[in-house]
């Protein structure tokens, strides 16, 4: 029963910090499957219908919710209840009519931002590798574990706007100065700015991007830590209404 435990299971004290769950309540919690999001970055679907939602009372009734595909993610009914859902996916209701974009908030925990049915058709995912194939044609390996082959044309850290569920590239977004860029790790995790400079190092040291708040605040981050979401505004709605 213990190795069936650890297999199926996480104990609550080793779950990741941004989950929604208390330590102390039960021993084990869900483990999510292996997919497109990393443990460290997503949250299982369960803990969504279940804790952050709370359109179930108990995994149970989570589980008969989610296996009845009454739960969409980017635009597709996922009946694994252990299914790893993570930054700027979207989470469809079809019953309640309700929409959500999963977001960090300042503390870097994954929320779900309530977002308008118009906006659900998309979703941003930034480049986080690319590599030449036969034939000339690129592959790009997006933050979200999907692989899109493109002629050129993008590089590392371009944000492409992906419409779901089709899987389709209609539009991107540079990772230039003067775009808008959301923070994902370090202190400043959550806040948005304006890339005011992109500083490339020629050692080992990592590369940093300067920022520029609204309120003419810098700041210095990881470039690694910037996902760029927008041009002269954002291309998704923000908590907060930024």
């Amino acid at each position: 029963m213990a190795i069936m435990g650890s297999r199926k299971h996480l104990k609550r004290f080793k779950a990741p910090k941004h989950w929604p769950i208390h330590p102390k309540e039960n021993k084990w919690t869900t483990k999510p499957n292996a997919g497109p999001h990393a443990i460290e970055g997503s949250l299982p679907l369960l803990l969504i219908v279940r804790d952050i939602l709370g359109v179930a009372d108990n995994a149970r009734e989570a589980k008969r919710i989610i296996n009845n595909g009454e739960i969409l993610v980017d635009g597709r009914a996922r009946k694994d209840y252990k299914f790893p859902v993570g930054f700027m996916d979207v989470i469809e209701i079809p019953k309640s009519e309700k929409v959500y974009r999963v977001l960090p908030d300042e503390k870097g925990r994954l929320t779900l931002h309530s977002i308008v049915a118009e906006n659900k058709d998309f979703k941003l995912c930034k480049i986080t590798e690319k590599t030449t194939i036969s034939g000339g044609k690129t592959q790009l390996n997006l933050h979200d574990g999907r692989n899109h082959i493109v002629d050129n044309g993008y590089k590392v850290g371009d944000v492409v706007i992906l419409k779901v569920p089709e899987q389709e590239i209609t539009d991107s977004i540079d990772f230039v100065k003067g775009n808008i860029g959301l923070i994902t790790g370090g202190k400043h995790t959550g806040e948005i700015g304006r890339i005011k400079e992109i500083n490339i190092t020629k050692s080992s040291m990592p590369n940093t991007v300067e920022m520029e708040t609204e309120d003419k605040k810098t700041f210095l981050t990881l470039k690694d830590y910037v996902f760029v979401i927008g041009k002269e505004e954002p291309a998704i709605a923000l908590p907060g209404g930024k």
